[in-house]
């Protein structure tokens, strides 16, 4: 499978280590950037052109890094079709691809150490979706919602 990988400078490290680990796990890994570390860059050009190539390659899934993963995701879910969220446990990076097939996920490598995160990434990257159809039709809302604007009615 192919993994697309961002990071702003903050999750640099991180993401070198990633795409050295990623192939020994079987994974094919993409550098979306940033290519060389650089203080001080902004997130969102990395984590767009992350999740634009994982909507353009079905069946791939993605990895943006920041300080927190909070703007990451938000730049990431920006990108049509796209489902990104954030780990920060265990359970999170199951959840995130069980029950809302995520296809990014979003780290933040200054909130735990990084032999987490990358067990996060690898958890992620391992569930499958569930294919529950309660978790069908709460995607299928949320990509009624983004096609029309219309608000779902409650079910």
């Amino acid at each position: 499978m192919r993994v697309y990988l961002g990071s702003d400078h903050a999750g640099f490290a991180l993401k070198s280590q990633l795409l050295q680990r990623l192939p020994e796990l079987g994974y094919d890994p993409v550098d979306c950037g940033p290519a060389t570390y650089r203080d001080g860059d902004d997130y969102p050009p990395y984590c767009l052109a992350t999740a634009t190539r994982v909507i353009a390659d079905p069946g791939s899934l993605g990895v943006v890094i920041g300080g927190s993963g909070n703007g990451e995701q938000i730049a990431a879910n920006k990108v049509g079709g796209i489902r990104a969220i954030l780990a920060w446990s265990d359970e999170t990076a199951r959840l995130g691809r069980e029950h809302n097939d995520a296809h990014v996920v979003s780290i933040g490598a200054r909130m735990q150490p990084d032999e987490d995160a990358m067990r996060y990434v690898e958890i992620f990257l391992a569930t499958s979706f569930s294919g529950e159809p309660r978790h069908l039709r709460r995607i299928e809302q949320v990509e009624d919602y983004e096609g029309s604007g219309e608000v779902p009615d409650p079910v």
